[in-house]
Parts: C-alpha cells; structure tokens; sequence
C-alpha cells in the first residue's frame, strides 16, 4: 500500500523502513532490521500490521536516514540506497556499530555525513533537522531496573523537508517537550509501546501538533511491538487530524 500526501508516495515497508518519494527526491529513514526487506520476517499474528516485503531491492534512495545503532543495518542501507545516494546517520552509530560487529560507515560505498541530535544540514537540496530521541530514566519505557533502553545520547529523530513536504519521523524516543513544537506536514511516530511511546502517547502528541497527516510506524513487528493501530487511528481522527494506517 502507499500512501499519497501532499505530493509525496509515502511507504512503511515494516518496522521503521519509511520511504518517502517526492517527483525530484526519494528519501528512506531507518531501512532495515528483522527481514523487513527480505522476507524472512513474518508478522507476530496472521493479518496483523504491516506485509512484510518481498526481496526488496530499489536502489532508488537519494538520502538515507539512519537514527541510531539499532537501525542500522549495512546490507539494508545498500538495498535503498542509489549509487550515488548520502547517507545522513546519527554520529554515535559509528562507535557502537564495531561494538555489535557491524560494518562501519565509514566502509559503506556513499557519501556519509554524521550529525547529531539537534543539527541541521542541507543534502542536495533537501533540509534535514534532527531532533533528540530518548527515554526517560524511570520512566514508563525502560528496562526493569528503570535503566532506558534508549538513554540521551543514544540516537536522534529526522525531520526532513521532501520536496517541499516537512516529514517529521521521530525515532526511538519518548515524548519529549521539544516534540510539541515541530511544524510538520507528514508525522510518522512510533506506536509500538515498551520501547518507544506508546499509541497513547502519539496520539497525544498528534493532536498537539496537529499536522496534515499521520502515519504511524514501528509496531507489530514483533510481540513486544504489539499495538492496536486502528484505535490509534480513532484516537486520532477523534482530534480532528486526519490519519492512514499503512498495513493490510
């Protein structure tokens, strides 16, 4: 299924693979993990989320996006990624990529810029922010002895304006003040609980900032990601912001 916004083919290809397609511009945030682009990931539950898909291989991306060291996988990055693509990957992957032994950046065969969690860069015509993507210590989405899974520092959220369109993924992250004041067109926030704010929380936050769409992501990849997307779905539309859930 695609979605179409604002000019833009908009795509969740399972967990966080987003792929978002203006008429000049092609850009992915977070490609990867778990099978999504291979197939040998199936969902959790018959029917429920996203199709996994099939030997995915476009080699169309201009940008990829890479949020933290969780997303990262190398041989996804080179299945969306053109010859010529930029990889935009948040700078403490690097260090925690030779941790995981996973390839560095620096070895993949594109152009590489690091930043970091509250930057801005322009890449051949397209504007790119980040943003700060934690949990909070103690807070509802930390391991059992209220340690984050993701701690400040740890990785960050891009909004990016595709082709004219802001689009605002946020990355593994809780709620966070700065999040209630992002002007976007397209918002793609995390539903999926535990690791992340949960369906309740990205409504909330949806209503807050009220963009033109929502398209939720990360969820149902797996059991701890389970969500109910279409109660999302009326949370949200019940604030007067429209949605599009991106599943079968």
């Amino acid at each position: 299924m695609t979605v179409r916004h604002d000019g833009l083919a908009v795509e969740w290809l399972g967990y966080t693979t987003i792929r978002l397609a203006g008429d000049d511009t092609v850009v992915y945030m977070d490609p990867g993990r778990y099978g999504v682009l291979t197939g040998e990931w199936e969902p959790f539950e018959e029917g429920v989320g996203h199709p996994p898909a099939r030997d995915y291989d476009a080699r169309d991306g201009d940008i990829v996006c890479v949020s933290h060291v969780h997303h990262y996988d190398p041989d996804a990055i080179e299945r969306v990624a053109a010859p010529d693509a930029t990889v935009v990957a948040f700078e403490g992957i690097e260090g925690r990529a030779r941790e995981r032994d996973l390839r560095p950046l620096a070895d993949l065969p594109y152009e590489v810029r690091q930043i970091g969690s509250a930057d801005q860069l322009g890449v051949e015509g397209t504007d790119i922010w980040t943003t700060p993507a934690y949990n909070e210590p103690d807070g509802p989405h930390t391991r059992p002895d209220g340690t984050p899974y993701h701690p400040e520092g740890f990785g960050c959220g891009f909004l990016a304006v595709v082709d004219g369109t802001h689009c605002f993924w946020p990355g593994d992250t809780d709620v966070l003040p700065g999040h209630r004041t992002v002007e976007t067109s397209l918002f793609c926030p995390p539903i999926g609980q535990r690791f992340t704010m949960d369906r309740h929380e990205a409504a909330g936050l949806a209503a807050t900032i009220d963009p033109d769409l929502v398209v939720p992501v990360h969820y149902n990849t797996f059991s701890t990601l389970a969500a109910d997307s279409r109660a999302f779905a009326a949370d949200v539309a019940s604030a007067g912001v429209p949605v599009a859930l991106d599943e079968q």
